[in-house]
């Protein structure tokens, strides 16, 4: 193989590694998304296969740092960041660039290394979506602890009134769970939600339509298990929107995670009026799936001011209630004894 090709693979494979070290530390020590940087992480042990089908030994011995005429040459920006996300968009443009040099020069030695880094390079396009585009969403939702689930007919005072209480009383996210309205009202509520939502900077989510959410400019939808795929969610909604799966059984949680949500539900944890299930998951099923993912783990169902201890200690991250806070006399003390609840020992 001629030492020109085997230097250009070389310089490539390095730029690809070097970004995606860059972009893992960032996931690692700035925004704190384990999940994220475990899937780049897996992306440089899949580069390091392509190294090794390329031949890493005699593309090693190929190189030739001091016959690099583009080693000194840098361009006014290369040279400047205007912030940390700056670097990583520059970073994921390395990988894209420097994986689509290995899938084209690849082909002269190992069509399959060449087939891999392809693979890489579309898995780096989902990824910086992922980071760039739902980054700072992802980095809000993990700060959730109690998410609420409105339905007017539910709640004991006014719908808009309960809302803005169970804000005050700590909940961070809203969902916006109405299965019987028309279309039009629906989104009507969804922009009185968003507007409410935005004052107090709190994330807005949409039960099961990925339409209404887009239209509404929802932060989440969430999606149950006879609703669409989490990619076709996003299809619709738009890749900047996060997407939340629920999940009943261990089987059903392993079918979610190879969905890509960016959290997922676990419920009933016990059993519930608002939504009835035939099979409860119970806090077992909480401590099963714990280990098994570094996204927010979400429970939902029958759970209370008196019982929610139980679930945190179970591992879940975040509450997701109904009728406790918004059936109650007063919701904003309802949504205060559950986040209080997610603290104690």
């Amino acid at each position: 193989m001629e030492a020109e090709v085997l230097r250009i693979l070389d310089v490539n494979l390095n730029r690809v590694r070097e970004a995606l070290r860059v972009i893992e530390d960032y996931l690692r020590f700035v925004v704190d998304d384990a999940d994220a940087a475990a899937a780049i992480k897996q992306c440089r042990h899949d580069v390091r296969a392509i190294m090794a089908a390329l031949g890493g030994d005699m593309l090693l011995a190929a190189r030739d740092i001091v016959s690099d005429v583009g080693r000194d040459v840098k361009t006014a920006g290369e040279l400047q960041r205007a912030s940390v996300e700056d670097v990583v968009r520059a970073a994921f443009g390395r990988v894209s660039e420097a994986a689509r040099v290995l899938g084209e020069y690849g082909k002269l030695i190992s069509p399959a290394a060449a087939a891999a880094a392809e693979t890489l390079r579309y898995r780096a396009y989902e990824l910086e979506q992922r980071v760039v585009l739902r980054g700072t969403l992802r980095r809000r939702f993990r700060d959730v602890r109690l998410y609420v689930l409105v339905t007017e007919a539910l709640c004991r005072r006014p719908w808009l009134e309960t809302v803005a209480a169970a804000i005050r009383g700590g909940a961070g996210c809203l969902q916006l769970r109405e299965k019987q309205l028309d279309d039009g009202e629906l989104l009507r509520r969804a922009h009185q939600l968003r507007a409410l939502a935005t004052q107090h900077g709190v994330l807005l989510a949409i039960n099961d339509r990925p339409d209404i959410a887009k239209l509404a400019r929802a932060d989440i939808v969430h999606v149950g298990q006879d609703d669409l795929p989490v990619r076709e969610t996003r299809r619709i909604a738009g890749a900047g929107i996060l997407v939340g799966k629920s999940t009943h059984t261990l089987e059903q949680f392993d079918a979610a995670l190879a969905e890509e949500p960016d959290y997922v539900a676990v419920g009933p944890v016990f059993p519930s009026g608002t939504k009835p299930q035939p099979h409860i998951a119970g806090p077992a099923t909480l401590a099963a799936v714990r280990g098994r993912t570094e996204l927010p783990l979400v429970a939902i169902g029958g759970i209370t001011g008196a019982n929610v201890s139980q679930v945190a200690a179970a591992g879940a991250t975040c509450i997701a209630v109904s009728a406790a806070v918004i059936t109650a006399d007063d919701p904003e003390a309802a949504a205060r004894a559950i986040v209080a609840g997610m603290s104690s020992p």
